[in-house]
């Protein structure tokens, strides 16, 4: 046991001593990946991406005054974090409790097409001020028109990525579907993970969201490059992005004369005639006797026979003093007062008479209005995914109480493997140089799972306080030991120090100054002046009384004197 804390000391001082020497090093500006990319930005040409990002200056509808701008201030600037490379730039949201807009065409327009792979986009992102509440997701835009006034109504295809308030976070994958057929456009929202990934908000690490759609209308969700989630467009959003064929009638209503009653009273019942509805559901026990010695007449209270007047009581200025008055014990032991017999069940009882429910003879079934063809159904020429409307701009519109969110090497393109290629440049290597700096690549992996795997058994956090307590009590147990009892007399006298039988009886001031010097002597010299100091106060008759020790008697004293020098 001793030996696991210790390991864990180890490690956890290993971790701080890696965080102190990790340098800041020379940050390798990722090259643009080879493959179809609508989108790539680094942020590191401070120059181009000012040109290339716009912030807007719209209001937000529907807010407060004072908060309705996007005012919040964005800024080109490298992380914060222990382990961040020495050039490493990205856009941070620098202020809390604002409203954040800002948004880059891309290089093209994005057509979702059948005969195309995939559409992917990929982006970091680090809450290196824990986020209490706020959004770090992306919305890919619908048009790169008026970027300037961008804001929460701007039309946008998908939004994708964690927002958080309070305990409730969420994985946003959110589409903005155009019905084929009636033009209508309706936000379709995808299921949520079921794999929690809380901690993303709170350890200061860059973390990367990835999205992958396929034209076989599937798609997955990875942070971290891990896939969180999975999952087909077909089957796992709400509301569906087809239309069901049919739909229940809006104008179809229930007849009045409809009958969905499946039971009925029976209308051919009648009360039996000995069916007394007004006994009383309790009675009065008639068996009941009243106790022996029942004091019909006794007090319940009676004043406090040990109760005394105040010596400092005038009558003339307090009145008459009153003994307080206590529960009559009399009372207590039997009963006093008028008796009544204890309530119990009335055998009679019946309550209200109800006839008995029988099948409804005119019973016709549960109503349910008269389904029609749904106007709003299309069949599908394609798939889904080639219904997607096109994406032409990139942006972030968020609201944040936390400042210095982070993001960073933003990327929009055709193949999974070209984003993955841009990963290898750029979040692995930053990953590796982070975990190794925070000490979280030793017992961050493992401790994140502890942390998931508790999240979703709650029962298992009492499991985890009771192993962390334990070593700490059975230590304790074994450290502290209870103070053993004398087996005899001889053993009491060498533990205490008391005077042997053999020894003169010493006066009771001097036995106690002797017994206090014992314990404090530090030194053979100090004992020796304090046991010689005892002798010339000594009594003459009483030395000459003194008889010589025994061999044996001088090797347990001995022993004594041994054990008074050896630390307590």
């Amino acid at each position: 046991m001793q030996v696991d804390i210790f390991l864990v000391l180890l490690l956890a001082a290993l971790a701080a001593s890696v965080r102190e020497d990790v340098p800041r090093a020379t940050y390798v500006v990722p090259n643009k990946p080879p493959g179809d990319i609508y989108f790539w930005e680094t942020f590191n040409d401070k120059d181009a991406a000012q040109k290339r990002w716009v912030q807007s200056k719209a209001t937000k509808d529907g807010a407060d005054s004072d908060i309705a701008k996007y005012d919040g201030v964005w800024s080109y600037e490298r992380p914060t974090h222990t382990g961040a490379f020495e050039e490493e730039i990205g856009l941070v949201m620098k202020e809390a409790a604002k409203h954040y807009a800002i948004a880059a065409a891309l290089d093209r327009p994005f057509v979702f097409e059948d005969s195309k792979e995939s559409f992917v986009v990929q982006y970091e992102v680090n809450f290196q001020d824990t986020l209490t509440c706020g959004g770090g997701y992306v919305k890919l835009l619908s048009t790169s028109k008026e970027l300037s006034q961008f804001h929460d109504k701007t039309p946008y295809s998908i939004m994708f990525g964690p927002d958080r308030c309070g305990q409730s976070s969420k994985l946003h994958f959110i589409v903005r579907f155009k019905n084929p057929k009636t033009g209508e456009i309706e936000e379709k929202h995808c299921k949520q993970t079921t794999t929690s990934f809380d901690h993303i908000f709170t350890d200061k690490i860059t973390h990367l969201f990835t999205l992958v759609i396929t034209s076989d209308d599937r798609f997955s969700i990875a942070i971290d490059q891990d896939v969180v989630l999975t999952g087909a467009l077909a089957t796992d959003f709400t509301p569906s992005f087809v239309p069901p064929v049919e739909i229940d009638d809006p104008t179809d209503k229930k007849p009045a004369d409809w009958d969905d009653k499946e039971k009925i009273p029976d209308p051919e019942a009648v009360k039996p005639d000995d069916w007394d509805e007004d006994a009383p559901q309790k009675i009065s026990d008639p068996n009941a006797v009243k106790p022996e010695g029942w004091l019909d007449d006794g007090p319940e209270t009676i004043p406090d026979p040990d109760a005394s007047q105040p010596e400092d009581w005038d009558e003339e200025e307090d009145g008459v003093w009153e003994a307080p008055t206590i529960a009559n014990p009399a009372c207590e032991e039997i009963g006093c007062g008028t008796w009544t017999p204890p309530m119990i069940a009335n055998p009679a009882y019946k309550g209200k008479w109800q006839p008995p429910m029988i099948s409804n003879p005119n019973y016709m079934g549960v109503w349910k209005p008269k389904r029609i063809p749904n106007p709003s159904h299309f069949e599908l020429s394609g798939s889904i995914f080639s219904q997607f409307t096109p994406v032409e701009a990139v942006g972030f519109e968020l609201w944040s109480m936390n400042k210095d969110i982070h993001f960073d090497n933003v990327i929009v393109a055709r193949e999974l493997v070209s984003v993955s290629a841009f990963s290898a440049e750029s979040w692995v290597k930053k990953s590796e140089r982070e975990r190794v700096a925070t000490g979280s690549d030793y017992l961050g992996p493992w401790m994140e799972y502890v942390i998931e795997i508790a999240n979703e058994r709650p029962y298992l956090w009492a499991l985890y306080a009771v192993v962390l307590v334990l070593p700490f009590v059975v230590c304790a147990a074994c450290c502290v030991r209870s103070k053993p009892k004398p087996t005899d007399e001889a053993a009491r006298r060498k533990k205490t120090d008391a005077p042997s039988p053999d020894d003169p009886p010493p006066k009771e001031d001097e036995s106690k100054e002797k017994s206090d010097d014992t314990f404090v002597a530090s030194s053979e010299e100090e004992e020796k002046e304090k046991v010689d100091d005892a002798k010339e106060e000594t009594e003459p008759d009483k030395v000459e009384n003194v008889e010589p020790v025994t061999e044996k008697e001088e090797t347990k004293q001995d022993d004594g004197y041994q054990l008074r020098k050896s630390p307590r």
